[in-house]
């Protein structure tokens, strides 16, 4: 490595579950990157929870909303950590994404953001990671990371009582939302800083 390189980063996501450690795919989606970083680093993950969790399909979280104690918002918050072009500059809670839809598919352990169904570059800050291969979600949403350690961990949240796990038919918001909560911490740094052995080769 040079001097005028930077060592990689990572994320740590820290639950009472374990951790979950995520690498970033920046070369694809710039944008999303820079902005879980600078989330990150403000603190602003830190106190959510995985507020939608649906038993092969998804964990998802990143919603400041999941903070306040209403489950019945959450889902709805978030924003971009940055202006990228999108909402009103003096106006941070309506910063948004422009997508950076790649091909990169959405496997078991894909690291990929969530957006409004209103439109391609509504994603503010929450994402989700993939529990199996989701092919339909392919070019819809932005690849921006993957799991590289604690899959294991990935299933345990995904396998918490949600209401609707145990009535189908269950009408309000928090449906798929977890009992009790799935809190999150969220670091960023090398895998030196986060105590990340990366295999060599």
């Amino acid at each position: 490595m040079s001097c005028s390189e930077q060592p990689e980063e990572y994320a740590l996501i820290a639950t009472e579950k374990g951790n979950i450690f995520l690498r970033f795919f920046p070369d694809e989606a710039p944008k999303h990157v820079d902005s879980f970083k600078t989330l990150a680093r403000e603190g602003y993950f830190n106190g959510t929870d995985f507020h939608r969790v649906i038993a092969g399909f998804v964990i998802q979280g990143g919603d400041p909303n999941s903070k306040d104690g209403d489950r019945l918002n959450d889902g709805l918050g978030g924003r971009s950590g940055k202006y990228y072009g999108i909402g009103d500059k003096d106006d941070p809670d309506t910063w948004r994404l422009p997508a950076e839809f790649s091909s990169l598919p959405h496997k078991r352990g894909t690291l990929s953001m969530a957006r409004s169904p209103s439109g391609n570059d509504t994603a503010g800050s929450q994402f989700f990671i993939c529990i199996e291969p989701q092919p339909n979600l392919n070019n819809q949403y932005t690849v921006f990371g993957e799991v590289i350690k604690g899959i294991n961990v990935v299933d345990s949240v995904a396998s918490v009582f949600t209401p609707r796990k145990r009535n189908p038919n269950y009408e309000r918001p928090d449906g798929d939302s977890p009992i009790p909560d799935v809190f999150m911490d969220v670091h960023i740094g090398t895998a030196d800083e986060l105590g990340l052995e990366i295999p060599s080769g």
